[in-house]
Parts: structure tokens; sequence; C-alpha cells
């Protein structure tokens, strides 16, 4: 690599890590829950909110039913999480539910639930920064109308976290993940010693508007669908849950325990703090409108399009903390903060499944290799595009996203647990310990009801949200899959052709006769070079070849050959229309026709030069011609090159970048003394 390029490289993403170093990247429990678990933690921000936005269509009166629902999505979060258990100690090789269902199911399951990930994780990018944008808009106006920009500005610097690795980017991560969590705790735990103990009434900065409900008087069916939408939308909560099981390569051992232990602490943590929100919403009277301009109105007057709905959670801490005070500045901050940070659950869980994916030929396998850092570069700079893209094309509008969310994750939910109850069944079979039976009949049936409950949620998600954008959802599901689908079908025909057989073949059959040819333009140094070696090779036949485009330099190039005496013959082709490489493609596939047990061998003499603007200015002949010849069956090529002065120069450039060590290259000194002291720290 240049020093141009490594310099920039290396300031930003820091240096390049030894392969064996690997395991000085793998994370304790403490680190992985804000990395894993992120995203359902910080979803309690937005969660809520949407859970009242759907009841508001019936107005205020609708909010009583928010309760049942918190206590649906709990039982459902715990549900998921102890199914998730069972994977994580099942399937600890990182290929999650795929590997699962792939293992279980079949492949075209396993694709099923890799497409329906991958959206998701795509989403969760989108999702999170955008709402996170909105967080922060309320306390910065620039934010909110530079939406896109600041979003995508966002996930450039995460895509640069992340690119130096999955431990730097979690210790970046912690703090803030933390902090919110602890100012939640301590905005419930405030809220309920005002409310409980002191008796304060604490009033929201909404409880004084009254909503004008956009279905009056909803009753039977409509009222069922409503609270199935209202639910399908408090699911939110559960998005990246699955990341830890396709994260389990990342923890440091016992591997599975650290992973099942950190789901638990992941589960406990996200409910208590969706369920504390919801109460202390209904507390202090929160009141959230889909179209708030419209439908919020205070003493019979709407809010008006210049007014900012802000997020359920910061309206709860404008009312247990009070505005502008120290505690509701911090929380407003964690809370952008965290949204932001919660994509990482994606930046995690995306790169590690196309790495997998790539290795079982669904993707291409640039995306199995790790980078610099030991990370999986060009899967995180692939999140980053789609996510970007997305954000571009929804105008950064998060209530607008999150309606295409949630259908992915429940597919891979369902098909997961499924394919965990094939294999609890496929186990007992052959099990004969009775102590071993008990507990994997216990994990079937956790897996079972999990498999169930998150079925019955799947249908509801499809219902209620599928006129409102899920269905671009399950588009993009269609195109993962068909793109994968026939990634893996190129491979497989590739292998295929590529397959040695045990036989002998045209391929492993020595030639009758080997025939060159060297390509010549003008008697100079490259050619008689291109003529010597064509030589030393000893072909059956040798000849020289020329195109005939000028009539003059074509007479010159005759002359000079017959002088000079050189005893290979030359050959000239007319080219009437003035075309170089046509001509020789059709001469080579006229000598193959001939003798199609021959082999023929092209020479090509070919200038090195050293500076780039120097190869736009040669060998672009050779290039083109090359590139048609690779098509040509029974024919070999083979670049015989003349180095001119300037590629002398560039080997000096090279060896001084040699001997340059860029910022953060040097190491703390060698190999084996690193080795040790990794040791004497264990």
């Amino acid at each position: 690599m240049s020093k141009l390029t490594d310099v920039p490289k290396r300031i930003l993403i820091g240096r390049a890590l030894r392969s064996d170093r690997l395991g000085e990247t793998l994370l304790p429990k403490r680190i992985a829950l804000p990395v894993f678990a992120s995203d359902p933690l910080s979803s309690v921000a937005y969660a809520p909110g949407e859970v009242l936005l759907v009841l508001s269509i019936a107005g205020v009166s609708a909010y009583h039913f928010s309760p049942w629902i918190a206590v649906a999505v709990v039982v459902l979060m715990f549900t998921v999480v102890a199914s998730y258990r069972q994977n994580v100690h099942a399937y600890p090789s990182g290929g999650g539910d795929y590997e699962v269902a792939t293992t279980n199911l079949g492949p075209k399951a396993g694709l099923t639930v890799a497409s329906a990930l991958l959206v998701d994780y795509v989403l969760t990018v989108a999702v999170s920064i955008s709402s996170g944008i909105e967080n922060l808009g309320s306390a910065v106006p620039f934010v909110v109308e530079h939406k896109v920009e600041a979003a995508v500005a966002v996930i450039l610097l995460l895509t640069l976290m992340n690119l130096r690795g999955v431990k730097e980017s979690g210790n970046l991560f912690a703090i803030p993940t933390y902090v919110f969590v602890v100012g939640v705790f301590i905005m419930i735990a405030w809220g309920a010693f005002r409310g409980l103990i002191l008796g304060d009434t604490m009033r929201a900065p909404t409880a004084s508007y009254e909503i004008k409900p956009e279905q009056q008087g909803l009753a039977g069916f409509a009222l069922v669908f409503l609270l199935l939408r209202a639910f399908s939308s408090g699911c939110a909560a559960l998005t990246g849950v699955e990341a830890i099981s396709n994260g389990v390569p990342a923890f440091r051992k016992p591997k599975s325990k650290n992973a099942a232990n950190t789901l638990a602490m992941m589960g406990l943590l996200a409910v208590t703090m969706f369920c504390g929100i919801i109460a202390l919403a209904m507390t202090t009277n929160v009141r959230m409108a889909e179209n708030p301009a419209v439908d919020l109105v205070k003493n019979g007057v709407a809010a008006g399009s210049g007014y900012v709905q802000n997020p359920v959670i910061t309206q709860v801490a404008e009312a247990v903390f009070g505005k502008g005070t120290f505690l509701f500045v911090v929380l407003a901050a964690a809370t952008a903060l965290v949204l932001f940070l919660a994509a990482n659950t994606a930046y995690n869980g995306f790169p590690v499944l196309g790495s997998i994916l790539a290795q079982d030929r669904y993707l291409p396998r640039q995306l199995h290799t790790r980078g610099d850092r030991l990370a999986f570069s060009n899967g995180i700079v692939l999140l980053a595009g789609a996510a970007a893209l997305l954000v571009w094309i929804y105008g950064a509008d998060s209530t607008r996203l999150i309606q295409l969310y949630i259908v992915g994750v429940f597919v891979s939910f369902t098909l997961s647990q499924t394919g965990m109850v094939r294999h609890w069944n496929r186990l007992l079979a052959t099990e004969k310990d009775q102590d071993k039976r008990r507990h994997m009949v216990r994990s079937r049936a956790i897996n079972a009801f999990g498999a169930f409950f998150t079925g019955v949620v799947l249908i509801v998600v499809l219902v209620t949200k599928f006129t409102h954008g899920a269905w671009v959802a399950l588009v993009g599901m269609v195109i993962f899959f068909g793109t994968m689908t026939a990634i893996r079908r190129h491979y497989d025909r590739v292998s295929e052709e590529l397959a040695a057989p045990e036989g002998p073949t045209d391929d492993s059959v020595r030639p009758s006769r080997v025939h060159s040819v060297v390509l010549v333009s003008k008697i100079h140094r490259p050619a008689l070079r291109a003529l010597a070696y064509a030589k030393l090779l000893r072909s059956d036949t040798l000849e020289a070849l020329s195109v005939n485009v000028d009539p003059a330099e074509t007479k010159a190039l005759r002359e000079e050959w017959e002088r000079r005496g050189i005893d290979v013959p030359l050959k000239v082709l007319d080219s009437p229309y003035r075309e170089i490489t046509r001509p020789i493609i059709e001469y080579v596939k006229g000598l193959r026709k001939e003798s199609p047990r021959d082999a023929v061998s092209v020479i090509i003499p070919e200038y090195v030069v050293g500076h780039w603007y120097e190869h736009l200015l040669h060998n672009q002949s050779a290039l083109r011609l090359k590139g048609r010849l690779l098509f040509t069956p029974g024919v070999m090529v083979t670049s015989v090159p003349y180095q001119l002065q300037s590629s002398e120069a560039a080997k000096v450039r090279a060896r001084r970048r040699g001997e340059w060590n860029a910022p953060g290259a040097v190491r703390r000194g060698p190999a084996q003394e690193r080795s040790r002291e990794s040791e004497a720290r264990k």
C-alpha cells in the first residue's frame, strides 16, 4: 500500500493486527452487553411511543390498554430470551438463526432466515439512527433541519468506529449505554418515589392537550385490530435479541454460558425499562398522536404545523426531573447517543452473518475475510451503504421506517424456534440418559412455545403492518433470497466446471505441439527480448506476427527485419479497418481450428512504467488483447516486461515506503516478546 493511502487509513482505523491476535479481541460480558444488546436496550426510547401513537387513533380513552400491551410484550420478550438461551448452547458457532434453520429445516429455510436478518439489520441501523437524530433534534434544531445529512454523517462515524475492531468499538460504546440504562432506572425510581411516597403530581408537557380521535367509538373487531397493531408496534422492543446468538464466537470462554447470561441480563433490563416508561407515561399523562399538528388540541385549537412532538422518554424525563435540569440533560443526551450506538448491534450481526453466508457461497467471498483490524470490513461497509441509502429514500423519518421493521426479525424468530424443536426431537430419538432427556424435553417445550408465540406475532405484524410499509421489507427479503440463490448457483456451476476428474481429460493430456506467436509492431528492445524468450521455449512452431495498419510502417518493419537477419518468420495481417485486436484474435482462432490438439502461446512484449499517468499512455492495446484472448480456449498468454527508467525510480520509492512506518504501525517488540507479555498478563 502506498504511503499516500496508508497514512489516513492508519490514523482512522489504527494499525493492522496480526491474525494470531484474534483472541485478544474477544469480549467480556460487561462489554458484550452494550455491543450486542444496545438495540433492544435502546428500543425503550421509541417502542412505548409507538404503542401510544397507534392507540391515539381511538383517542385518549384507548390509552388504558397500554399496560396490557406492555404485559404482552414482556411475556413475548421473556419467551424469546428463554428460547434463544437454548440456541446459544446448542449452536455456539455463531450461525445463529441461519445455522439452526439450515441444519434442521433445510437450506431454503436457512436462506429465508438469512434474508430476513439481513433486511432487519439494515433497518436497525436506519431506524436507530433516525430516531436518535429526532431525539437530538429536540435540543438542537439544526439537526432536525438537516436530518438526512446528519443521519448519514452518524452512519459514517459508526462505520469508522466498527472498522477499528469489535473490542475497541465496544469500549467506546459501553459508557453511553450504561449511562442510558442507569439514567432510565434513576428516572423510574425517582418518579415512583415522587408519586408514591411524596404524592407529587407530575405532568408531561403534553398533558394539557386533548387528542382528536381519527376513529371514534371503536369496538369489536376494529378495536381488536387496533390493539393488535399497537402490540406489533411495541414488539420493536425485541429487535436485536437474535444478535447475541450470531455473536457467540466474539465472547470470551466459556462462550455459550457467557452469551446465555448476557441474554438474560439484556431481557431483564429491557422489560423493566419498557414497563417503567409506560407506567410513567400514563402517570404523567403523556399525549402522542400520529398527526400531532392536527390531532393534538389545546383549548379547542390544534397544535399547528410548527409543533414538534418530542418522544415519550423525553416527555417523561421532563415531568420527573424538570426541564433543563442536570439529570434531564444527561438522560436526553444519553438517549440520543445510545440510539446512535444501537445500530452497533447490526454492525456486529450483519458482517458475521455475511461472513458465514459467504463461506457457504451465498454471498461474494470478499465478505468472508477479515480486514486489517480483524473485523469483517467489507460487510461493515456494505451495511453502511445500504442503511445510508434507506435513510436517504425515507428522509430519516423513524415513523415511516419503523413500519418496515419487525417483520424480518419475527420471520427469523419463528423459523429458528421451529428448527430448535426439530433439533431436540432428533436428539431425543437416540438419547438414553434420563437426566439428559428431561433437560431436552424441557428445552423442547420452551422452543415449541417460542415458535408458536412468535408465529402468532408474525401473523399479527403482517396483517396490521402490511399496508403501512411492511410489504417493502418482504420485497427486500425476496430480493436478498433471489440474489443469494443466484450467487450460490454461480459458485456451484464454477466449482463443478473446475473440479478435477479422476481419469485423464483434455486438460491433463499433453498438447501435440506448441505454436508460439510473438506480437511485434516495430523492432525495439522489448520486441527483441520477447523474441529471445520465445526461442528459449523451444516451441514446435515460432513466428512473429504484426498487423498492417499503416503501410509505410509495415514496409519499414519488413525491411529492418530482413536487414537484421532475424531468423524468425514474420507474418503480417492486413487490417483494412485499422483494427489491431480483431485480426489477431481471428488468426489465433484459425490456428486452433486447424489443429485443435495444439496449444497456442501468444507472447506480448510490454513496457513497465513507474507513474500512474504513464500507464494511460502505454500498453492499452496489449491490455485489450489479453482481455479478449482470455476467452479463447487453448490459448496461453505470456507478457514479457521491459522496465523503463521510470520503473526503476518507482522501485526506489517502494523501497523507501517499505522502510517507512505509518503512525501506529510500530509493534511493541517482536512477536515472540508480545506473546510472552500476553501469557504473563494471563
